[in-house]
């Protein structure tokens, strides 16, 4: 169950065609899932066809590929290599151009309107992460402000996690419980196939009753239910927090950072991946005619040695203290800096690292580490 705006509706598959031509007609950059180049990735999507209909997603430590389901289900995957934070912080962002005759131009370019379909509660909540530290905090961001100001967002619960997800231990899901339009459930059984969809706001209301939703019945809402409740037991992953941020605090001198450092690459593809990560660097691009100056927001990342750099150097040289950095950020000085943790439990850090590093499993570590010590 949900908190949702509204009772739960019935929505048959066939209906969400017109969900997406309604958010379409209403002026919406609609962005989805689609299949490409061997993975789920997120792109505009003008018809229900382009989705990732009767694909499911195969993931390991450093292992993902694709295969097909029988059951034809639209959303039968997990999460990609890509979250919905592509589209709120851009890699490469225009921030200011300064002309020579003194004209001074600030640049925020967002989408006056965005849909998002199918984001699952992991990357929900980190939505919800992002709005707390670049719409709340003491400095507004404007370029995620323009891009955040009129999004649609349609959440997806997960009835099949994937391997590396966490989400059930990090309290972030699998079920989506605030912050969208319209959540749904994907129902296939005895050849029935359906959602059921909870409002989260009078939008989603409206848009339920647009496209012919009706009240679902008891055992539609049952059959929902137990499909979540099935799914919450298919769990192989997760993260013990009890006293987690105290746990790392103690143990910044932990010899697990240098052994996971002998196989960490600094490749950076856990932060790219990431739905919550927003390391940027900012850059002075000048022209030889001399006219104007362009200001430039870049994405970044930690594990970079240039990232860190001040007079003299990085000051973290190694990529023993990047690794360090980036784990203590996540899971203890984040909820210092914020009030919440920066993980979300998604898995993708897992999936797309090279070698296959899993951050759930060197969490363990250090505390198995610290039990032998005492």
């Amino acid at each position: 169950m949900t908190d949702g705006f509204s009772n739960p509706y019935y929505l048959d598959s066939s209906a969400l065609a017109f969900v997406i031509e309604f958010l379409r007609e209403e002026g919406y950059f609609v962005v989805g899932p689609v299949v490409r180049d061997g993975a789920v990735v997120l792109d505009e999507i003008s018809s229900v066809s382009e989705l990732p209909r009767g694909w499911k997603d195969l993931q390991g430590p450093g292992v993902y590929r694709l295969a097909k389901r029988e059951d034809g289900a639209f959303f039968g995957f997990v999460v990609g290599p890509q979250s919905f934070k592509k589209y709120l912080i851009p890699p490469r962002s225009k921030l200011l151009t300064i002309y020579r005759n003194g004209k001074n131009v600030v640049h925020v370019n967002g989408k006056h309107k965005l849909a998002f379909v199918g984001i699952r509660s992991c990357d929900l909540t980190a939505l919800q992460i992002l709005d707390k530290i670049f719409l709340r905090g003491p400095f507004v961001d404007p370029v995620y402000a323009s891009n955040r100001r009129n999004v649609f967002v349609i959440a997806v619960n997960c009835t099949e996690p994937g391997e590396n997800c966490f989400c059930l231990s990090m309290n972030t899901g699998p079920t989506a419980l605030k912050g969208y339009d319209i959540s749904l459930t994907e129902v296939i059984r005895d050849g029935r196939h359906y959602f059921v969809a909870y409002s989260g706001s009078e939008k989603g209301e409206n848009l339920l009753r647009k496209v012919g939703a009706r009240p679902a019945s008891e055992q539609e809402l049952n059959e929902a239910d137990e499909m979540i409740e099935k799914g919450k037991t298919m769990f192989r992953k997760s993260l013990d927090t009890n006293g987690l941020k105290e746990l790392i605090y103690d143990n910044v001198e932990s010899p697990v950072f240098s052994e996971v450092a002998e196989r960490c690459l600094a490749c950076a593809n856990c932060t790219l991946v990431c739905p919550t990560c927003f390391c940027n660097i900012i850059e002075d691009v000048t022209f030889l005619d001399g006219e104007y100056v362009e200001r430039w927001r870049r994405m970044d990342s930690c594990f970079t040695a240039d990232f860190s750099y001040i007079h003299g150097g990085s000051i973290r040289g190694s990529r023993m203290s990047r690794y360090r950095q980036w784990f203590l950020h996540k899971l203890a000085t984040w909820e210092d800096q914020f009030g919440m943790m920066g993980c979300v439990g998604c898995g993708r850090c897992i999936t797309w690292c090279p070698v296959g590093i899993d951050i759930t499993e060197e969490a363990a570590k250090i505390r198995r580490a610290e039990v032998v010590m005492k």
